[in-house]
């Protein structure tokens, strides 16, 4: 049988056998939205895709149900209750599915009203809908355990759990992250501590910091949410003082509600800020991409002189600050290339020249 996979889903292809109307047929061609299929006597019919996949019989023959990756972070943010009947919940889906409450290859013997070769998939969510209402898990009907089928196959065990149960607003310990990755959360929550005392900008210049501090700490395992989604996500975890779409009425505050006590820098070298930007700019890096690059500086408190300056690719790192202490240690006269820098020091007017 000849068979894909786009996005976790089994995709019908030329040579692939689907169950069509009760009868087994193999798809022979495809034209356009149309599909030719042959059963096992022989007979050949057209079927437009959209009649094709409405059928309640409907399914790909021989393709193992690809499950979703667990959600355990999520998870285990339900109550124990809630957890304990999602998992119940699985053993029947996995059932339904494939025959065996503990999945393909677990082993046991597939009960009778659950057996794929002998009854179609809409057959046996029938059956577990009727066993599951005598088992006392309430009216289940076909529909909601085609429902539960489809979600487990999404979101894995947390499309599983009653999300009524395991709704807060304010997330389970408080942090105004609602039901959003932990480590998101706390990324925003670094990335606005990090703002404090510097230009503000805005909520859509800090996706870029978030995502950055994201593959820093994870790599790629960890998305980053929706824009809305990360504006409402904001507006959770800023306090007033720092969040970048209002201004600043007073100082800003720490996490404990202390205020901030100023400081004032008199002398020369007394007190150094640091800080970096993002430049509104397209620039060419070594590795061949373009970007924009981020400018991170040292400017004195009491002469407002800039100190030193560093030109880097997205995402400053610690390199990038040492390199800056060392613009601000190291005199240029006392570098190795300082003497072929004064050349240019030595080049004397000359009549005629153009110079």
């Amino acid at each position: 049988m000849s068979r894909a996979q786009r996005g976790g889903r089994p995709v019908v292809a030329v040579g692939a056998h689907v169950r069509f109307r009760g009868a087994r047929w193999q798809v022979v061609a495809l034209a356009g939205q149309c599909f030719r299929l042959v059963g096992e006597d022989g007979a050949d019919e057209a079927v437009l895709a959209g009649h094709l996949f409405a059928d309640p019989d409907f399914a790909v023959l021989g393709a193992e149900p690809v499950q979703a990756v667990p959600q355990w972070g999520l998870f285990e943010t339900a109550p124990a209750a809630a957890r304990e009947k999602a998992l119940a919940w699985q053993r029947h889906i996995r059932e339904v599915e494939c025959g065996l409450p503990g999945g393909v290859g677990s082993g046991g013997v597939v009960r009778p009203q659950y057996d794929p070769e002998g009854w179609t998939l809409a057959q046996r969510e029938q059956a577990k809908a009727q066993e599951l209402t005598a088992l006392g898990f309430g009216r289940v009907s076909r529909s909601t355990v085609q429902r539960m089928r489809l979600a487990y196959r999404k979101q894995g065990l947390w499309g599983l759990v009653d999300h009524r149960t395991a709704r807060s607003p304010k997330g389970g310990d408080g942090s105004g992250g609602g039901r959003q990755d932990e480590r998101v959360v706390t990324a925003v929550k670094d990335v606005l501590r990090g703002q404090r005392g510097r230009s503000k900008g805005t909520v859509k210049a800090l996706m870029p910091l978030v995502a950055q501090l994201l593959k820093d700490r994870h790599g790629d395992t960890v998305a980053m949410p929706a824009q809305a989604t990360f504006y409402r996500l904001v507006n959770q975890l800023a306090h007033p003082a720092d969040h970048p779409a209002k201004r600043v009425r007073s100082a800003p505050l720490t996490d404990d509600g202390r205020r901030f006590t100023p400081t004032v820098a008199l002398r020369p070298g007394e007190q150094v800020q640091i800080d970096t930007t993002r430049l509104d700019v397209l620039a060419l890096f070594d590795d061949g991409s373009v970007g924009r690059p981020e400018l991170t500086i040292a400017v004195d408190v009491a002469t407002r002189a800039i100190l030193a300056a560093v030109l880097s690719p997205a995402g400053t790192q610690a390199v990038d600050a040492a390199l800056l202490l060392a613009e601000m240690a190291v005199p240029h006269p006392a570098r190795p290339a300082w003497p072929d820098i004064l050349r240019f020091a030595q080049v004397r007017f000359c009549p005629g020249s153009g110079f």
